[in-house]
C-alpha cells in the first residue's frame, strides 16, 4: 500500500488576496513534489465536504452558522489575520472533510498513511472563534470524528506548527481520549502554550506543551521528540496517530522560522511514523498547517512524504548539539507530568 495525498483545486479558492497565507502554498508545494517525483507514487484521495453535524463536533452549530453568512455577506476579516471569502465557508468545510477522508483511509486500510494539503488551516480555530487565519478545526473535528466512527479511545494529537495549536488545545483540554502533544515557540502566536497547561478534569496530564526557544533547530525537535514524545506514546498506546503539520519553523520562513530544515521535519516525520506502527497498527494521518516560505514548504513536506514512504528507514538523531535552553525546557516538561506518566519518574 502506499502514502495517500488528499487534494483538491477547489482549495484555491479561498481567496485571501495578499495574505501570506495564499493558494500559492498548495500550488508551489504541488509543483516541488511533482519535481521530486512524487506525485506519481502517491493515492490520491478525494476529499469530500464535511457536513455541519461534522463540524459540530466541535464548533457549536451557531458559530458555524456565523460564518457561513459572513461568507454569503461578502466575507472580509474575521479578525486582523484572519480572512474569508465568499467561498471560503465552503472551503473550509472540505478542509475538515479531507482530512476524515485521509483519517478513513488509513483506519480502513486503503491505504498506510496519509497527508492532507488542505486550506484554510485550522489549529488556532476555538470552538467559537476564527483566528490566526482558521476557521474550523481541521484535525479536532477530525479526531472526535474518528472516535465516534471507530470507537477509538486513544488518540494521539502531534502538533509540530511553529504556533502554538490553541485551538486544539481547548477542544481537548478536559478529554483524556485525546493526548495533545506540541512543540512549538514559547513567544510567538498566539501567546499561549505554557508548560504548566496540563489539561483539567478528566484531561489532566494529557496536554502536553513544548515551549521551545526560536533558537531551536533539527537537533532540538528531535531531542524534545525522543524524550518526551516517544515514551509518553509507549505509554499512552494511542489507537490512531494525527499530526498538524505546519512547516512554518523552516530557517527561511518570513513570519516565523526557528532553524529548522527540510531535513529535520523528515526526521520527525520518521519519528511519528514509528510510533504509529509501533502503537497504532501504522494508522497516521497529518494535515497542513502552517508553513509560509513557498518553495521551503514544498520541500519540508517531501521529506515528510519521503518519511512516509514504503521504503523509508527511521532517520537517525541529526548530529549536532542540543541547545541547554531546550535541554532544560524538556527537563521541565517531565518534572511538570511526572505525576502523570511513570516514564518520567
Amino acid at each position: 500500500m502506499r502514502t495517500g495525498l488528499v487534494y483538491d483545486p477547489a482549495y484555491l479558492r479561498h481567496n485571501t488576496g495578499w495574505h501570506v497565507e495564499r493558494p500559492e502554498r498548495l500550488t508551489r508545494t504541488l509543483g516541488v513534489l511533482e519535481e521530486k517525483g512524487f506525485l506519481g507514487r502517491l493515492e490520491k484521495i478525494a476529499p469530500r465536504a464535511a457536513s455541519v453535524e461534522e463540524v459540530a463536533l466541535v464548533h457549536p452549530r451557531d458559530y458555524i452558522g456565523r460564518i457561513e453568512a459572513f461568507c454569503a455577506a461578502g466575507g472580509g476579516r474575521l479578525d486582523p489575520d484572519t480572512v474569508a471569502s465568499p467561498e471560503s465557508y465552503a472551503v473550509a468545510l472540505l478542509a475538515v472533510g479531507g482530512v476524515i477522508a485521509a483519517v478513513e483511509a488509513v483506519v480502513m486500510g486503503t491505504i498506510s498513511r496519509a497527508f492532507a494539503l488542505v486550506r484554510p488551516p485550522g489549529h488556532h480555530a476555538l470552538p467559537d472563534r476564527a483566528m490566526g487565519f482558521c476557521l474550523f478545526n481541521n484535525v479536532a473535528v477530525a479526531a472526535r470524528w474518528a472516535a465516534e466512527q471507530y470507537g477509538f479511545q486513544r488518540i494521539l494529537v502531534v502538533d509540530w506548527d511553529y504556533h502554538h495549536g490553541n485551538g486544539t488545545e481547548a477542544a481537548f483540554y478536559r478529554d483524556s481520549g485525546v493526548l495533545y502533544f506540541s512543540t512549538h515557540s514559547a513567544t510567538g502566536y498566539p501567546g499561549t502554550g505554557w508548560v504548566q497547561r496540563v489539561g483539567e478534569g478528566p484531561g489532566e496530564g494529557f496536554n502536553i506543551n513544548v515551549p521551545l526557544p526560536d533558537a531551536a533547530g533539527d537537533a532540538d525537535l528531535s531531542f524534545a521528540f525522543q524524550e518526551l514524545l516517544v515514551p509518553v506514546a509507549a505509554e499512552y498506546q494511542p489507537e490512531l496517530v494525527l499530526v498538524s503539520a505546519g512547516q512554518d519553523g523552516y530557517r527561511g520562513d518570513p513570519i516565523a522560522g526557528m532553524r529548522l530544515t527540510a531535513g529535520g521535519y523528515g526526521a520527525l516525520a520518521a519519528i511519528v511514523r514509528e510510533i504509529a506502527d509501533r502503537h497504532a497498527r501504522g494508522r497516521l494521518a497529518g494535515v497542513l498547517e502552517g508553513g509560509y516560505d513557498l518553495d521551503g514548504l514544498g520541500e519540508c513536506i517531501a521529506a515528510i512524504l519521503q518519511a512516509w514512504g514504503e521504503e523509508a528507514a527511521v532517520s537517525e538523531r541529526p548530529a549536532e548539539g542540543v541547545h541547554p535552553e531546550v535541554e532544560a525546557v524538556v527537563t521541565t516538561v517531565k518534572n511538570t507530568h511526572r505525576d502523570y506518566w511513570e516514564c518520567f519518574r
